[in-house]
């Protein structure tokens, strides 16, 4: 368990160092996981030795929301000022987001269908 933990804060560390020092804008955790499924890739065998961890980590995965909870409820003075304009941009931006998936979704379509013969 001590392994796969390592290798996957070391996968972390190796993408925040990369992503900083190049100045890249891409999140260090995203470049991380890049860099682990690309030794995963590599050695397949080493994903049947961490996914017993990984299986343990992803079940319990909501208790990393509780510290976003808390920091809701601590800035609960700035969501009640700013409350119905969080809540227009909340809708409006999930609103725009499903109609670029639909968009995406009917584009793709058009050019993978084939003419019936």
């Amino acid at each position: 368990m001590l392994g796969a933990i390592g290798l996957l804060l070391a996968c972390q560390l190796v993408g925040e160092v990369v992503t900083r020092g190049a100045g890249l804008p891409v999140p260090g955790p995203v470049a991380g996981l890049a860099l682990l499924i690309v030794i995963l890739r590599l050695r397949p065998g080493l994903a049947a030795r961490i996914r017993p961890t990984v299986t343990v980590i992803l079940a319990n995965l909501s208790l990393l929301f509780v510290p976003a909870g808390v920091g809701v409820i601590g800035n609960l003075d700035a969501l009640s000022a700013h409350g119905p304009a969080l809540i227009v941009v909340l809708v409006v931006s999930t609103l725009l987001a499903m109609l670029a998936a639909v968009g995406t979704f009917i584009g793709v379509r058009r050019l993978t269908e084939r003419p019936a013969p």
